[in-house]
């Protein structure tokens, strides 16, 4: 394996590690449990079902799938469940950074480019494929609950979710 493919993993397991830790201060940042379940019109998910989605997905995808965590998702309940406190969506986030970077930090490289083991969509993926783009979809709900905790709470104020520092200031990238 390449330089680039060890770079291409580090870059995944520290930007999701970014992104937890991100979605983990948003959940710390609503003022009461009550709002991060507010629905607003024209935005289909409160932050906390963006939350469990989140954690949910990390956890199966990575954790279970590459993992064999032994966790078991329950998709529907991401969604349907209301009212969970902060603390308890805040140990979902955790539970899933856990699982990711105990999965990723000793993930085999020559894997990534093995086909990903579930189809996706019906269709093959190589797995280190599939990781960027759970990272991204992440990212992708990360800034939808960005946004829901502004709406909601009336805060501008950042949670320094895009922080470059936890991504690229650790050890080097290279093998």
């Amino acid at each position: 394996m390449t330089d680039n493919t060890h770079m291409l993993l580090t870059m995944v397991r520290r930007t999701i590690a970014r992104d937890i830790a991100a979605a983990r201060r948003q959940v710390e940042a609503y003022p009461d449990d009550e709002s991060i379940w507010k629905v607003v019109p024209g935005i289909t998910n409160a932050g906390g079902t963006l939350a469990l989605h989140m954690a949910g997905n990390i956890r199966h995808f990575i954790g279970a799938i590459l993992g064999n965590t032994g966790y078991v998702r329950d998709r529907d309940a991401e969604f349907a469940t209301r009212g969970a406190s902060r603390a308890e969506i805040i140990n979902q986030l955790d539970d899933a950074a856990n699982a990711a970077q105990t999965t990723l930090s000793r993930f085999e490289i020559s894997k990534l480019e093995d086909t990903y083991p579930l189809k996706i969509n019906d269709m093959d993926v190589p797995t280190g494929a599939y990781l960027v783009h759970l990272a991204v979809h992440f990212g992708y709900h990360l800034g939808q609950m960005d946004y829901h905790r502004r709406i909601v709470t009336g805060n501008g104020a950042t949670v320094n979710t895009m922080a470059l520092a936890p991504v690229f200031a650790e050890e080097p990238m290279h093998a």
